[in-house]
């Protein structure tokens, strides 16, 4: 157990017996009021947003982990496999680990996997931004170029981008796996 001043963003604890990710962590001291601490955090089971106010003096579980790089080899059924880039010992990670961002897997990624004190794994970081080849988009018009609206467009893995107007089929792009966004188009 350890004081709640102690804990920063990205820490994982123990709360009520199921493990959070600190997503934000803000000290308050609302005026002549005691000071509390404004915790945003995600649970690592469910993928829900949890809010909650600690109070300054208040201790908590705080989990000892451990990062280990992983690479992407393929989907079976619902699980993903991925081999240790080191021992080539093979894992399979469910869709609730990896969140909304496992869309954008393609195969050859290397993700980084934490694991608890216990050995199970709490949650499955990927690189910020991926470079992937769009599948499938409507083709533009000259006067569609010159706007600057999005289409939908279907990249590599399946997943359904907006794109701007100039984006065509065979455009390699890069994509913010946090949001979904498309952030630029690579030049290959």
């Amino acid at each position: 157990m350890t004081s709640i001043s102690n804990v920063s963003k990205g820490s994982i604890i123990r709360f009520k017996g199921e493990p959070h990710s600190i997503e934000s962590l803000t000290h308050r001291t609302p005026g002549n009021l005691r000071a509390f601490y404004q915790a945003n955090m995600r649970n690592l089971k469910t993928g829900r947003n949890v809010e909650y106010r600690f109070s300054a003096s208040e201790s908590v579980d705080l989990i000892v982990t451990e990062r280990k790089q992983y690479q992407y080899l393929y989907r079976d059924s619902s699980d993903f496999v991925m081999m240790d880039n080191e021992t080539f010992d093979q894992i399979h990670v469910t869709e609730v680990a990896i969140g909304s961002a496992a869309r954008f897997l393609k195969d050859g990624i290397v993700v980084t996997i934490v694991f608890s004190d216990d050995g199970s794994i709490l949650e499955v970081e990927m690189p910020i931004f991926v470079e992937l080849e769009v599948t499938e988009t409507s083709p533009a018009s000259k006067d569609d170029r010159a706007t600057s609206g999005t289409k939908p467009a279907i990249v590599e893995t399946g997943a359904e981008v907006n794109v701007p107007m100039f984006i065509q089929t065979e455009s390699v792009i890069r994509v913010d796996t946090r949001t979904g966004e498309y952030i630029e188009r690579v030049k290959k």
